[in-house]
C-alpha cells in the first residue's frame, strides 16, 4: 500500500507539472499573425507601443512567461516548457504565414521556433538578440559546467531583497537611456519570481542555437544597439549569425538594450518596412 501511495503521488505531481502553464497569450486584431516574445523578466506589455505603431492590420499574439508579470512559476527546467507550449499554441491556433518578433531572450526563442517551423514562419525580427549568450558573456566556458546548484546561483537565491534591488537598479540603468523606463525595468526584475530569475537564466546561458540557424529559411531582420560600439557589434553579429542564410542587420546608435524605449520611432520604421516588404 505504501508503494502504491508513492506511485499515485508521483503521478499526480507529474500531471500537475505538465498542466502548469508556462506562457500566457493575449490575442487582438485581425490579419496575418504575429507572435511577440519579450525579453527575460519583461511582460508582454513591453510591445504595446510597437503594436500601436504598426502600419496595417495584424493578428497580434502577445506572450508573457511563467514566473514573470505576476504569472505562477513552473520550476525547472524553465525554457523548454515555454518553447514546447509555444509550439503547441501555434499548432492549436493553426497559425500560418506567421511572423515572430523577439527582444533579447525572446529573440533567442524566436530563432528556436523558426528553426523548427521553417514552413510556417514567414517573418522573423530579432531585436538585440544573439543565438548564444554564453559565448559573449562567458567566452570559453562550456555549457557542461553550468548547473542550477552552483555557488553563484545559491548566492543570488539567498541575496537579501535590499541587495537584490540595488543590483537590479544598477542593471536597469545599463539597459536604457530613459530614467523612467529604467525604473520600470527594475520593477519587473524585483517582482519576478526569484527562482525563475536565477535558474531560468541558467537555462538561457546553456542555450546555443548557432547550428540550428541553418534550418531558418525566411528573410530575417536583426536589429541591434551599438553598445559598446558599432564595430564590436558588427563583429559579434557576423560571427554569431554566420549560419543564418538570409539576414539583414539594422544597427542604431544612441540606444541601449531596450531599443523600443530609447529609439522607438526608428524601431517602428524598421519593423514596418520589413513587414511591408516580406509579410504583406
Amino acid at each position: 500500500m505504501k508503494k502504491t501511495g508513492i506511485v499515485i503521488t508521483l503521478l499526480f505531481l507529474a500531471q500537475l507539472a505538465f498542466s502548469q502553464s508556462a506562457i500566457h497569450a493575449e490575442k487582438s486584431g485581425q490579419g496575418n499573425p504575429i507572435i511577440y516574445l519579450p525579453g527575460f523578466t519583461s511582460p508582454g506589455s513591453v510591445w504595446n507601443e510597437t503594436i500601436e505603431n504598426l502600419n496595417g492590420s495584424y493578428e497580434n499574439h502577445v506572450i508573457s512567461y511563467a514566473g514573470f508579470n505576476g504569472l505562477e512559476p513552473i520550476g525547472t527546467p524553465w525554457y523548454d516548457p515555454i518553447k514546447n507550449q509555444l509550439l503547441e499554441y501555434i499548432r492549436k491556433n493553426e497559425l500560418s504565414n506567421l511572423t515572430l518578433i523577439g527582444h533579447s531572450m525572446g529573440g533567442s526563442l524566436a530563432m528556436d521556433l523558426a528553426s523548427e517551423l521553417p514552413e510556417q514562419v514567414k517573418g522573423l525580427i530579432l531585436i538585440d538578440a544573439i543565438p548564444c549568450m554564453l559565448e559573449v558573456m562567458m567566452p570559453g566556458v562550456p555549457t557542461s559546467s553550468l548547473f542550477y546548484d552552483s555557488p553563484y546561483n545559491n548566492q543570488m537565491l539567498n541575496m537579501p531583497d535590499s541587495a537584490f534591488k540595488q543590483m537590479a537598479q544598477g542593471m536597469s540603468w545599463n539597459m536604457t537611456n530613459e530614467p523612467s523606463k529604467a525604473q520600470l525595468i527594475m520593477k519587473w526584475m524585483i517582482e519576478a519570481d526569484r527562482k525563475t530569475y536565477v535558474l531560468g537564466f541558467t537555462d538561457l546561458l546553456k542555450l546555443d542555437l548557432r547550428e540550428k540557424l541553418t534550418n531558418i529559411k525566411t528573410n530575417t531582420l536583426v536589429i541591434g544597439a551599438c553598445v559598446p560600439d558599432k564595430e564590436t557589434i558588427i563583429e559579434t553579429y557576423e560571427k554569431q549569425y554566420s549560419n543564418l542564410e538570409k539576414k539583414e542587420f539594422a544597427l542604431i546608435e544612441n540606444s541601449k538594450h531596450f531599443i523600443m524605449f530609447d529609439q522607438p520611432t526608428w524601431l517602428y520604421k524598421q519593423v514596418n518596412k520589413y513587414l511591408e516588404l516580406h509579410v504583406k
